[in-house]
């Protein structure tokens, strides 16, 4: 069955969300404090890992780089669009709308949460190919073993931020049932270089969410998610053209 994939990944979510509510309560809010810093670490060594693991190449016994310019362009060029797009705030105001039909207003961590999580487990390769083998082939056993991840990530950033990690679940079901739909449909449509491409700039988006995390909002993380775009835009004009972007 088509599908199947994205549906045991927002499941597995949505279970995420609830068992780390469960440890929310009655935690002192000086252990939430902690383990919010801790998720931000967390998530700045996941950002990093993903970026230098496409970044750093080995040859000739030497540690070379590749992709930085392209790295650079695809976060300067989407930066410019989605400020000027600002879609930081109609994410920001997504969330209010999501909170507000929860009847959570009080939850001073509902946004936060929606938006970092949904960022973490959104922006990756799996999510990516794991929704394109799940349409073509309905082979979701990538989108199971993230389900599995995406749920211990979940149960510890509900446990800290409560709702708004569980309505997670809303963006990750949409994003890769959309992808599986459009693989069913029309095939693979992204190719190996593409989808190295976007896991190597969403690891950056990624490190950017821990920093925030960490040391509060400083990176308007939402206004750089055109550089995704920006990325395979780059990847397709270059591969036609038979360019090595450096």
């Amino acid at each position: 069955m088509r599908g199947l994939g994205t549906i045991i990944n927002t499941l597995a979510v949505l279970a995420g969300g609830l068992i780390g509510m469960c440890f929310r309560t009655g935690m002192p809010k000086k252990m939430q404090d902690t383990l919010m810093q801790a998720c931000g670490v967390a998530s700045m060594f996941i950002g990093v890992a993903g970026v230098l693991s496409k970044m750093l190449v080995m040859g000739d016994g030497e540690i070379t780089t590749q992709g930085t310019m392209m790295l650079i362009l695809s976060l300067v060029v989407g930066a410019v669009i989605g400020e000027l797009l600002d879609i930081e705030q109609k994410v920001e105001f997504l969330g209010e709308k999501i909170k507000a039909a929860a009847k959570v207003k009080n939850d001073d961590h509902f946004v936060e949460g929606f938006v970092n999580v949904s960022l973490i487990i959104c922006v990756g390769a799996m999510a990516i190919v794991g929704a394109i083998q799940d349409g073509i082939s309905g082979d979701y056993s990538m989108l199971a073993a993230k389900a599995v991840l995406d749920m211990i990530i979940v149960i510890v950033f509900a446990s800290t931020y409560g709702l708004g990690a569980v309505f997670s679940a809303l963006p990750i079901f949409v994003y890769q049932g959309t992808i599986t739909l459009l693989a069913t449909a029309f095939g693979s449509f992204a190719s190996d270089a593409v989808i190295n491409d976007l896991s190597f700039v969403g690891s950056a988006l990624i490190f950017c969410v821990g920093v925030n995390i960490c040391f509060g909002k400083k990176i308007n993380v939402g206004n750089l998610l055109p550089a995704l775009v920006v990325a395979v835009v780059l990847e397709s004009m270059t591969g036609a053209l038979g360019i090595h972007m450096m």
